[in-house]
C-alpha cells in the first residue's frame, strides 16, 4: 500500500510541495507512537496549462521517456489512465464514477483492484489532495471535494473570505458540524462518507513558516525552554523585497485586493499572523487537553498603498506603459523588467527556476532542448523579451479588455502604471488580556503563577528592503531578549548578561530555496499525519495535532485575525477581537440556518410541482395560481398535503 496523492495545481506551489514530498517519500516518522512505513507518491495532476501538466508529470508521476506506448507503467514517458486530468472538475468527475465503479463491483461479489486497467487499481486509488491553484478558487474546490472524504492540504490563504473559511472549517472539522448551523453540501451524495471522529481526515493549511528547522527551534527556545521567561513583547518583519513585491503583487497574480478589500496581509502574510499566534495564542503543548489558546484582546492596523502608483512616476518617464518603450531604460529604473528579468536573472544568474518560470512556463525546455546552452539561452531571451513586450491599453473602457487585463499578469508593465491596488507597506498590532491559565499553577513549564499575559506584537509588511522574505524579529521577555532572522537566533539574559548564539542545521540547497525548508517541514508533516492516520497508528485528531500541529479550528482563528487586521485597517478603528470573533462565528450560524430554511423551502415547492404534474387537475391548478400571482407560494392546502406525500423505493411518488 502506498499513499497516493493528487495535485491541483502544477504551478511553482504545486511544484515546491511535490518537490518536497519525493525528498521525504520514503522516510519514517519521527513519532514513536507511529511504527507504520508507507510510501508516499504524487500519482496524478489536474491542471488546465497542457505545458504545466506534461512538465509536471515528466518531473513527478511518469518520467521522462518518450519512447514509451500506452499502458506501460509510470516512470515511461507517458501518462496512464487516472494520473493527469485537465481540470480539478474532471478529476472529481472520474473519481466520482470510479468509486461508483468499485462499489457495483463489490456488490456483485467482485474483487477491487486486481488488474492495471481496472478503475479499483490501487496505483490511482487517491489518498490526499494537495490544493495549489490560484486562491479566489480554493473555497470553491474544497467544498466539492468534501463528499470524497480525502485529506487534504490547501495552500494559503485557505480562503478569500471569512465567510469562506467558516463555512469550509465546518465541513473538515470539528468547528460546529451541527445540521442546523453548518449543512454539508454533499449530504445526500450517493458516495459521501460520513465525518464521524474516527472517519475525519487530516486537514493541513500552507502555514510554512511552522515548520522550517529555524522556527520550530524557535518556539521550542521560547515556550518550552522558556529561555526568557513571560513574553513581554514581539516584533516580526517580513521584508518582501523591493523587487519581488513589484514582480508579485504589482505585475502579477496577487496585485489586486479581493471583493472584500482585503490585500497583501492576506495574500502574502497570513502565515506571518499565523507565526506570531503560533508563539503567542496556541498552547505550547497543543497534544494537552486541558490546554486554551490564549487569544488576541484587540487587534488594529495601518497601511497603504505609498509607491507603487502613477503619483510616483518619475516626470521623465512621459506617457510610457511598458518597460521596453520606456525612455529611462534599465539604467533609469530600479523597477526595469529588463532589468529585473533578462540583465539579472537570465544573463547573469541564468538560473531557469523562478521568477523567469513565472514569466515564461517553457524557459526550461527553450534552454535544455537546443543544440548548444549558448542557443538555449538565446531562444529563452527571444521568447522572454517578447512576452515582456505585451502591454494593453488602460484607457479603453470595454468590459471585455478590462477582464483580459485583470485576468492574466503583464510583467513588462511599467510599476506606476499597473492596475495594482494592494498595500505596500503595513502595521499590525495585537494585545493580549492577563487571563487564568487553565493549567494553572505548578505549569509543566516550570511557571509556579496561575495567569498568562499581558503582551503585545507589532508585524511590519513593507515592500521596501534588500532582504526578500527573510523574516526578522526580537521578542522581548521578563528574564532577556530574543533576536532571529531566517538563519540564526540570540538568546541574551539578564541573569548572566550573555548572549547565546544558536543556528538551525542548514537547509539543503532544495529547502534553502522553499522557505528555509518550511516547504519540505510541512510536507513532511502532512505526509505523517496522512501515514499515521492511514495505517491505524491514530486517530485522525491525534494525527492532526502531533504532526500538522493544530486543529483546523486554529487554522482558520489565524485568518480571522487577518480579516480583522484588514477590517481595522479600512475603517481606523481598534477591534475587540474576541466580541468581534464571537459576533462573526454567530451571523455565519444564522445566515447557515437561513440558507437551509430556504433550501427546504425549495425543495417543498419542487416537490409540489412534480405532484401537480402528477395528479388529475394539474393544468387548472397551474393556471389558477398564475392568475393570482401566488405561483412560488406553498397554499395551506398544499402544505398539508405535503405532509402526505410518499416516496416509494422504486422512485414513484404518490399522495394520498
Amino acid at each position: 500500500m502506498s499513499l497516493n496523492f493528487l495535485v491541483i495545481g502544477a504551478g511553482s506551489r504545486g511544484t515546491a510541495y511535490s518537490r518536497a514530498v519525493a525528498v521525504t517519500s520514503n522516510s519514517s516518522t519521527n513519532s514513536e507512537s507511529c511504527t507504520s512505513v508507507l510510501p508516499a507518491r504524487i500519482a496524478a495532476v489536474a491542471e488546465p496549462d497542457p505545458f504545466k501538466r506534461a512538465d509536471f508529470g515528466r518531473k513527478f508521476i511518469w518520467g521522462k521517456d518518450s519512447s514509451a506506448s500506452d499502458g506501460e507503467d509510470e516512470g515511461k514517458g507517458k501518462s496512464r489512465r487516472g494520473q493527469e486530468f485537465v481540470d480539478w472538475k474532471e478529476w472529481i468527475a472520474w473519481e466520482d464514477a470510479r468509486r461508483l465503479q468499485v462499489a457495483e463491483k463489490e456488490k456483485q461479489g467482485g474483487i477491487a483492484g486486481t488488474g492495471d486497467n481496472d478503475e479499483s487499481d490501487p496505483k490511482v486509488v487517491i489518498t490526499g489532495v494537495f490544493v495549489c491553484t490560484m486562491d479566489e478558487s480554493h473555497a470553491e474546490i474544497l467544498h466539492a471535494l468534501e463528499h470524497l472524504n480525502l485529506h487534504i492540504l490547501c495552500e494559503k490563504p485557505l480562503a478569500l473570505s471569512l465567510a469562506d473559511c467558516l463555512s469550509i472549517g465546518a465541513a473538515y472539522s470539528s468547528i460546529d458540524t451541527s445540521p442546523d448551523l453548518f449543512p454539508q453540501r454533499h449530504d445526500t451524495h450517493p458516495i459521501s462518507q460520513p465525518k464521524s471522529s474516527n472517519q475525519r481526515k487530516i486537514f493541513s493549511i500552507g502555514h510554512v513558516l511552522r515548520y522550517s528547522p529555524h522556527n520550530t527551534l524557535l518556539r521550542s527556545l521560547l515556550l518550552q525552554d522558556r529561555a526568557i521567561g513571560d513574553v513581554i513583547s514581539l516584533e516580526h518583519t517580513e521584508p518582501v523585497g523591493w523587487w519581488h513585491f513589484a514582480h508579485s503583487y504589482v505585475r502579477g497574480n496577487w496585485r489586486h485586493t479581493t471583493p472584500g478589500g482585503v490585500g497583501t496581509l492576506l495574500t502574502k502574510s497570513c502565515h506571518d499572523i499565523d507565526f506570531i499566534l503560533w508563539l503567542l495564542c496556541s498552547p505550547a503543548d497543543v497534544t494537552d487537553e486541558r490546554a486554551t489558546p490564549h487569544l488576541p484582546a484587540t487587534v488594529s492596523s495601518s497601511g497603504a498603498l505609498s509607491y507603487f502608483r502613477r503619483a510616483r512616476k518619475p516626470i521623465t518617464a512621459g506617457k510610457a506603459t511598458n518597460c521596453l518603450t520606456c525612455p529611462l531604460g534599465e539604467d533609469g529604473c530600479s523597477f526595469s523588467a529588463k532589468k529585473i528579468y533578462r540583465d539579472k536573472w537570465l544573463r547573469k544568474e541564468k538560473d531557469a527556476g523562478w521568477p523567469l518560470k513565472i514569466v515564461v512556463p517553457e524557459i526550461e525546455d527553450l534552454v535544455s532542448s537546443a543544440s548548444s546552452t549558448e542557443e538555449g539561452w538565446e531562444k529563452a531571451e527571444a521568447v522572454l523579451m517578447q512576452k515582456l513586450g505585451e502591454d494593453y491599453d488602460a484607457t479603453d473602457p470595454t468590459g471585455m479588455e478590462v477582464k483580459r487585463v485583470k485576468d492574466r499578469s503583464w510583467y513588462g508593465r511599467c510599476v506606476y502604471e499597473s492596475d495594482n491596488d494592494v498595500v505596500d507597506d503595513q502595521t499590525v498590532t495585537m494585545t493580549w488580556n492577563e487571563e487564568p491559565d487553565p493549567l494553572g499553577a505548578n505549569h509543566p513549564d516550570g511557571r509556579d503563577y496561575e495567569t498568562r499575559g499581558p503582551k503585545t506584537a507589532i508585524f511590519h509588511l513593507t515592500y521596501a528592503t534588500q532582504a526578500q522574505c527573510d523574516r526578522r524579529g526580537r521578542i522581548y521577555g521578563s528574564k532577556g531578549e530574543i533576536e532571529y532572522d531566517s538563519k540564526k537566533i540570540s538568546v541574551y539574559t539578564f541573569a548572566d548578561e550573555k548572549v547565546v548564539q544558536h543556528i538551525p542545521p542548514k537547509p539543503s540547497s532544495i529547502e534553502s530555496k522553499s522557505h528555509g525548508g518550511g516547504d519540505v517541514g510541512l510536507a513532511k508533516s502532512f505526509v505523517d499525519a496522512v501515514r499515521a492516520c492511514e495505517s491505524g497508528d491514530m486517530t485522525a485528531d491525534e494525527a492532526q495535532k502531533k504532526f500538522v500541529g493544530g486543529d483546523l479550528e486554529e487554522l482558520v482563528r489565524s485568518h480571522a485575525v487577518v480579516f480583522a487586521a484588514e477590517e481595522a485597517r479600512r475603517e481606523g478603528k481598534v477591534l475587540d477581537f474576541q466580541r468581534w470573533w464571537q459576533d462573526q462565528q454567530s451571523l455565519m450560524a444564522l445566515e447557515r440556518q437561513s440558507q437551509r430554511s430556504m433550501a427546504r423551502a425549495q425543495e417543498q415547492q419542487a416537490l409540489i410541482r412534480l405532484r401537480d404534474e402528477m395528479e388529475p387537475g394539474a393544468i387548472e391548478r397551474k393556471r389558477r395560481r398564475d392568475e393570482e400571482g401566488d405561483g412560488e407560494r406553498m397554499e395551506g392546502l398544499d402544505a398539508e398535503r405535503f405532509g402526505n406525500m410518499e416516496v416509494h423505493s422504486n422512485g414513484d411518488v404518490s399522495f394520498s
